[in-house]
């Protein structure tokens, strides 16, 4: 196995993971890990270990966004069956936007696959990745050994995302959360997390401080912010919504809220769920989601639509695609667009 850690790297370094990449006997999973993600704390010594004793697995890790492209140019290298990323939705998200706008594969990258390591794992679990991380790299490692990768691989649309700071670089990733959904998934992060609580114990009091704020009108800084206004804009027949909305998500995903299935997607369409800031708007939305039907009928005050395009203006209001943040600006509006797709290794239903 050939490990290679990002840090402080020099040019030097980078020479000698080159040649430790190039040298790498039958490589046939590079696996990609951060290690400041927050499930990796404590798992990350056991994925070492495993890949020691692995010879087809090249390692390497960085420990920050910025490294992402110059692991990419070594991985590219050792020509792996599949691309493994061992992080959260933030470090998927920043390697596919370096894949798709890198070009180290050239035309054809290898397929992707997702060990269930990060807080959130929206990604992870749609892509059938759950429980053990180890277990996960042992199953996709036995696939590729037997060249049965192909039963496995799916093909997905991505979202690119440009804003005003970098419109010549896109950002790609598969779930976007904004409005209301966003303010609550960085009270989340910042005020939840830190205490060091188990995820379910976590998520389930950010649902009771955004349930009890919305129904009980209550009012504190401990509580999530409200929403700020949006315009949202879709290609297809003009549509637009505008307002306070608790919920507003954009993805290329298959399944949503409490794992609903969001139906039939439209090649080259994005889907877009926004629910307004009414509490039955929430009601209907979260019991169509429980019975399956959340975008397949209609629904006073939830709003299911797909589109070509969606172009997001407001003043000040966050959005999240996979765990990198952007805050909207008056007159500086947020595009979003189908970008071409990947290759995912998908291990269950």
């Amino acid at each position: 196995m050939a490990s290679v850690e990002g840090g402080e790297a020099s040019s030097e370094d980078y020479s000698i993971a080159s040649q430790l990449a190039v040298r790498a006997p039958r490589v046939r999973i590079a696996l990609l890990s951060n290690p400041r993600s927050t499930g990796n704390i404590a798992q990350l010594p056991r994925i070492r270990a495993y890949c020691d004793e692995h010879p087809d697995v090249f390692h390497y890790e960085v420990e920050e966004a910025s490294q992402i492209g110059e692991a990419m140019k070594v991985i590219a290298r050792v020509r792996p069956k599949v691309l493994a990323i061992n992080g959260g939705d933030g470090t998927v998200q920043a390697a596919l936007t370096e894949l798709y706008n890198g070009g180290h594969f050239g035309d054809t990258p290898p397929p992707v696959a997702v060990l269930p390591s990060g807080k959130t794992n929206l990604i992870a679990l749609d892509l059938g990745a759950r429980g053990d991380p180890i277990a996960t790299l042992e199953q996709l490692i036995e696939l590729a050994r037997t060249d049965h990768l192909a039963p496995y691989t799916v093909s997905r649309e991505l979202i690119a995302l440009r804003h005003p700071g970098s419109p010549d670089r896109p950002v790609i990733g598969m779930f976007l959360g904004g409005a209301g959904l966003a303010d609550t998934m960085l009270y989340c992060r910042e005020r939840i997390y830190p205490l060091g609580l188990p995820n379910g114990i976590a998520h389930g009091i950010t649902a009771f401080a955004m349930l009890a704020k919305m129904f009980f009108k209550m009012k504190s800084s401990f509580l999530p912010p409200d929403p700020e206004p949006l315009n949202i804009s879709m290609s297809d027949g003009g549509n637009r919504l505008s307002g306070k909305f608790s919920l507003l998500a954009v993805t290329t995903l298959e399944k949503l809220l409490l794992k609903s299935d969001l139906g039939t997607r439209r090649a080259g369409s994005l889907r877009i769920l926004a629910v307004e800031e009414r509490p039955m708007s929430i009601l209907r939305g979260i019991a169509a989601s429980i019975a399956g039907k959340l975008g397949q009928a209609s629904l006073r005050g939830v709003h299911f639509e797909q589109a070509d395009e969606i172009t997001i203006e407001g003043d000040r209001s966050n959005l999240i695609l996979d765990g990198e943040t952007f805050r909207t600006e008056a007159g500086r509006p947020i595009s979003l667009r189908p970008a071409l797709p990947l290759s995912f290794v998908k291990l269950a239903a």
